[in-house]
């Protein structure tokens, strides 16, 4: 039925694009492509949706006709100050729209704009919003603020330029504090705030387990499966049978253990490894989710509309159900289970010398953890050594593996930011209880090495073949981005080559080997990483700069990633070859627009995730309030000093809070300097502050400089 739909919206936009044919009415149409009575709805949706895709436009004289090849389609990204930007698919950069020319959009519509056609070299493009095609958002998730008769929402989502009001009559009584999820009734117009109605109360802005409620809300993550899915989990079966083996790779008696964080549930990569005659075989053995999630079936359904799963701190919500992602799918221990396996022979170079991809059933002999085999490498006194005393031989030969490959990638110019990541840990009530850095240790990063030589042989595997294929692909940083980067790293006697037209990774490689172990170490990891664009999904395998390679791609993760899960498809069909001319052009038709999909819920999952971590970090340092701690100075602009803390929560001490001076900014130095004291406070500076305040609505964390004595970064 979808895609009859799609076929006739084909056929009337080539129509009604056709040069033959002026402006049409809807009756003009019927009778020119002879629609039957049985057609007229079908060809009456199909032209309101070819409206709301902005492909056609309906004038004032009810005639149809295709966009003006002035005009451009996009999405709405709003700001608090008024103004926004505008993103178009296929497009390069934003399009800035000045708040005059916003047309009253809100965050998220689709409209249409008109770039400007006189844009500067060295400035953003800019625009105006001449029609507002399709609302983007119907409800917003935010603070109740109560008011003598009425009430606001003030929303989560920053890009949300306006509170909503809200009458007693629609408020369901909540009060301030309350978090509400608020269905909009009335949009902005003509300096009107817009007006709405709450529809659900979550919870107080207080009550830990709010704030991952509330941004499960804000972003539309489902967390609840169809009961159509749930309904399908009866077809799937609690182990594998013998049927299920057949034709596959036995890698049964090979040693396989998979190597995992301690609360990791869903485990969808395995590894084994052997050497001879100076050839190491690595396999990396892939959960085969294909076998049970089928193309268009109601579990594939529900998965792509995720995209992904998403981690909240304490909580997951899986892309499958837990039947397959912590059952039949897991690959857990001493249980037979199906794989996609990618077996590469690589020399003691560590270059690779012979591969293969099959489908394949491993029965895992260990569930290791990182920490467990980190402390078997490092021969640590509490080392699990007995316990696993027939591994340790393959543990040893994974770390010497490991370090040929990072060595070789490091060769190439891959880019390692080593940025600390924030790990929270939290009690039985959702509430934060300790926040530190994350241990990336020698066991996750050896883990890391083997994906990554999977994924990349993969890549190339399917590239050469010429087959569709989903990539990921990873652009060349902007050059204004460098230059900006560039700029803010001499500042620290650090410089990158400016003569070349695009930046070579090899060239941020040095800088980050130049700053190892020194105080400003992550801070220009962080800024650095900043200036790179963001990875995506493509059907083009334009390379990965970051990694320094030409073909990369998502292969080892499907339990968790729809990307990987649909390129298991490819694979498993050209396997069985099964990728005639009709599933070829089946794969083309799609892919595009799954890639592009699967790289918006990525960014969903992204922001979602950060921020609870944000609000988890602004709950655990309100408990700190008036409390000091180490700190360095992570960033400065004229009104605040950024400082991030040793467990990595960042706040900002306000220019209003330093008393002892006044105090300017030095934008070529990047530093704050009081004006009557010469005191200076710039990036890398370790300083001694004090937790002033907390503010979840705000999403703030404020300090105070309470030390006078900086250690300078110099």
């Amino acid at each position: 039925m979808g895609e009859k739909r799609e076929l006739v919206k084909s056929k009337l936009y080539d129509f009604i694009c056709d040069d033959m044919y002026k402006p049409m009415r809807l009756k003009d149409i019927r009778f020119l492509l002879q629609v039957s009575d049985d057609d007229k709805k079908r060809v009456e949706e199909a032209l309101n949706e070819l409206i709301s895709d902005g492909k056609i436009v309906l004038t004032p004289k009810g005639k149809y006709k295709k966009l003006d090849d002035n005009l451009l389609v996009g999405t709405y990204i709003g700001n608090k100050k008024g103004f926004g930007f505008v993103r178009v698919d296929g497009q390069k950069d934003d399009y800035f729209i000045p708040a005059k020319y916003s047309l009253d959009a809100f965050h998220n519509d689709k409209v249409v704009i008109k770039p400007e056609s006189d844009a500067r070299a060295g400035k953003r493009s800019e625009a105006q919003i001449v029609k507002i095609l399709k609302r983007g958002m119907s409800v917003v998730v935010g603070t109740f603020e109560k008011q003598d008769g009425f009430g606001f929402v003030i929303p989560d989502n920053h890009k949300v330029a306006d509170d909503i009001f809200v009458s007693k009559s629609d408020s369901m009584g909540a009060m301030t504090g309350h978090k509400v999820v608020c269905e909009i009734t009335t949009y902005a117009s003509s300096g009107k705030s817009p007006e709405g109605r709450i529809v659900e109360i979550l919870g107080h802005v207080n009550d830990p387990a709010t704030d991952i409620l509330s941004v499960v809300r804000a972003y539309d993550i489902p967390i609840e499966y169809p009961e159509k899915v749930m309904e399908s989990l009866n077809d799937i079966p609690d182990q594998i049978s013998e049927d299920d083996i057949v034709g596959r790779t036995d890698f049964r008696q090979w040693h396989t253990v998979t190597i995992d964080g301690e609360d990791a549930k869903d485990l969808d990569d395995a590894i084994t490894l052997s050497y001879k005659d100076g050839i190491y075989t690595l396999g990396v053995h892939i959960a085969d989710v294909s076998h049970y999630v089928k193309e268009k079936s109601p579990l594939d359904k529900e998965a792509l509309k995720r995209g992904t799963s998403c981690y909240l701190v304490d909580s997951v919500i899986p892309m499958i159900p837990h039947k397959l992602s912590n059952g039949i799918c897991s690959l857990n221990p001493n249980v037979d289970r199906l794989t996609l396996s990618c077996v590469m022979d690589i020399d003691k170079k560590g270059k690779l010398i012979n591969h293969y991809i099959c489908e394949g059933v491993i029965n895992s002999n260990e569930r290791m953890t990182y920490t467990d085999v980190a402390k078997i490498l490092a021969r640590t006194d509490d080392a699990p050594m007995e316990r696993y005393d027939y591994l340790i031989y393959m543990f040893d030969l994974m770390k010497e593996l490991s370090d040929i490959i990072r060595i070789n990638r490091h060769k190439r110019g891959s880019i390692d930011f080593d940025v600390a990541e924030t790990k929270i840990i939290v009690d039985e009530n959702h509430k934060p209880v300790e926040i530190k850095a994350y241990d990336r240790n020698p066991a996750t990063k050896l883990i890391e090495d083997f994906m990554l030589m999977a994924n990349e042989t993969v890549a190339e595997d399917f590239f050469w073949q010429e087959i569709p294929f989903e990539y990921r692909t990873h652009e060349s940083p902007d050059k204004e981005k460098i230059e900006n980067l560039t700029f803010f790293i001499s500042k620290f006697g650090l410089f990158l080559r400016p003569s070349q037209e695009e930046v070579h990774p090899k060239e941020l490689q040095k800088v980050l080997e130049r700053i190892e172990g020194e105080p400003y170490e992550a801070l220009i990891s962080k800024m650095m990483l900043r200036s790179m664009k963001q990875a995506r999904y493509s059907t083009e395998c334009t390379g990965h700069f970051g990694l320094s390679c030409k073909y990369y791609c998502h292969f080892t993760s499907p339990i968790r990633r729809y990307p990987d899960l649909q390129i298991h498809r490819i694979i498993k069909e050209n396997l069985h070859g099964k990728l005639d001319e009709k599933r070829l052009s089946h794969y083309k038709k799609i892919l595009p627009s799954v890639a592009d999909d699967n790289s918006l819920k990525e960014r969903r999952a992204e922001e979602a995730e950060r921020e609870v971590i944000k609000l988890k970090e602004i709950e655990y340092m309100s408990e700190h309030i008036g409390e000091e701690f180490n700190g360095v100075v992570s960033g400065v602009t004229s009104n605040y000093l950024y400082v991030e803390l040793e467990n990595t929560v960042e706040g900002a001490v306000s220019v209003a809070h330093m008393q002892d001076d006044y105090y300017y900014f030095a934008e070529e130095e990047y530093a704050m300097i009081g004006e009557n004291t010469g005191k200076k406070y710039q990036l890398g500076d370790k300083v001694r502050i004090r937790v002033h305040n907390c503010d979840k609505i705000k999403k703030t964390i404020d300090f105070s400089i309470i030390d006078d004595n900086i250690e300078r970064a110099e």
